[in-house]
């Protein structure tokens, strides 16, 4: 058995569905997380977890407030030697072999600072380490979110990045490795199959357009992140039980969401058309949706040009984006467990690098 530290970015549930998808295929394993936010909720659960901030990313009206994103990290920052501090004390207390890094500041600087070995698991540093393609009016974004990607989370030893696209990495090295996306055991075991309806994710209600353009679909359309037990014509708005949810997905005709990897990612996995709405100023959501369009799998669209007639031309684009999804492969579960397993044996690893256990 190992003792494993995993440090998990809070915001929204991507990073801590991963996490628990990790910690569930370990259970032979003990582990320690480092969250906050909606990742503490979820993982507290069955866990152990100690609280710790990290640099959140604020929305609002559909885009990114730069200036509320800069003030919260200044302000976890400025407090970072008090939350190094008490981590280290509970790092020491548990005594870890290893650690893990899901987007999480705290985590791979103190464990460097002890001499203990961590990987980086997310797929976010596809936007640092490999060679994107990215169009030239997008680049002061992709600048500005690679050089905040680089300050604040790449502090690890390995880096494996998992991702619904592979890109080329820039600059070969035996401490990157890049596997298809990471799947929760629930996705995993759904048996896909073709039905009528949408699927719409959505959790801004200030996109006031996004129900109502796709009230105007001739078909049902089931809303979920805008409340629930309302209908509306042709439109259900659902609450969010996660099997339910799967479900759902599993059967529709298509899914219209916003750009976040893991909804794109099971979608994908579950043979289902994508149309992604990114928020605007986030480039890792632009990115995926970029990715979505020129590989196929779907359309993307945005705030200002979402409307009745792009879900009439998506839909016109159904067969071909279900026939180039039919040819790709979107569950990388046996190679990032293949993996994980190397670099906890210490067969993956700059330097085998233990701590002394704390005592019983």
């Amino acid at each position: 058995m190992a003792r494993i530290l995993y440090g998990v970015h809070g915001t929204g549930r991507g990073h801590a569905i991963r996490a628990l998808t990790v910690a569930q295929h370990y259970s032979r394993h003990d582990f320690l997380f480092v969250c906050h936010g909606e990742a503490a909720r979820l993982l507290s659960r069955d866990f152990r977890v100690h609280e710790c901030p990290n640099p959140v990313t604020p929305v609002g009206s559909h885009r990114v407030d730069a200036a509320a994103a800069m003030l919260r990290t200044a302000t976890t920052l400025s407090r970072s030697g008090r939350w190094s501090r008490e981590l280290r004390r509970a790092i020491e207390a548990f005594g870890p072999d290893c650690a893990i890094t899901d987007y999480e500041f705290f985590v791979p600087r103190v464990s460097r600072s002890l001499g203990l070995p961590c990987l980086s698991l997310d797929n976010q540093h596809v936007m640092t380490l490999g060679r994107i393609d990215c169009p030239v009016r997008q680049a002061p974004s992709w600048l500005a979110t690679a050089l905040s990607v680089q300050l604040l989370f790449s502090s690890a030893d390995q880096y494996l990045i998992s991702n619904f696209f592979e890109v080329a990495p820039r600059n070969a090295s035996q401490s990157i490795r890049q596997v298809p996306p990471l799947l929760r055991g629930d996705v995993v075991a759904r048996q896909a199959r073709k039905g009528d309806h949408v699927v719409a994710y959505q959790g801004y209600p200030t996109f006031t357009a996004f129900t109502g353009h796709l009230s105007k679909l001739d078909r049902p359309v089931h809303v979920y992140g805008l409340g629930d037990g309302r209908g509306e014509g042709r439109l259900s708005f659902r609450s969010f039980d996660a099997q339910a949810f799967l479900d759902d997905l599993a059967s529709c005709a298509y899914v219209v969401c916003g750009g976040g990897h893991t909804l794109i990612s099971e979608a994908l996995y579950l043979g289902k058309p994508v149309l992604s709405i990114p928020v605007r100023g986030a480039f890792e959501q632009f990115l995926n949706a970029h990715y979505l369009e020129r590989l196929g799998y779907g359309m993307r669209s945005d705030l200002a040009t979402f409307s009745p007639q792009v879900l009439r031309d998506f839909e016109a684009r159904l067969d071909t984006c279900r026939s180039r999804i039919a040819g790709a492969t979107f569950c990388g579960n046996d190679m990032a467990f293949a993996a994980i397993d190397d670099f906890i044996a210490g067969r993956w690893r700059r330097a085998l690098l233990t701590l002394p256990r704390a005592p019983s």
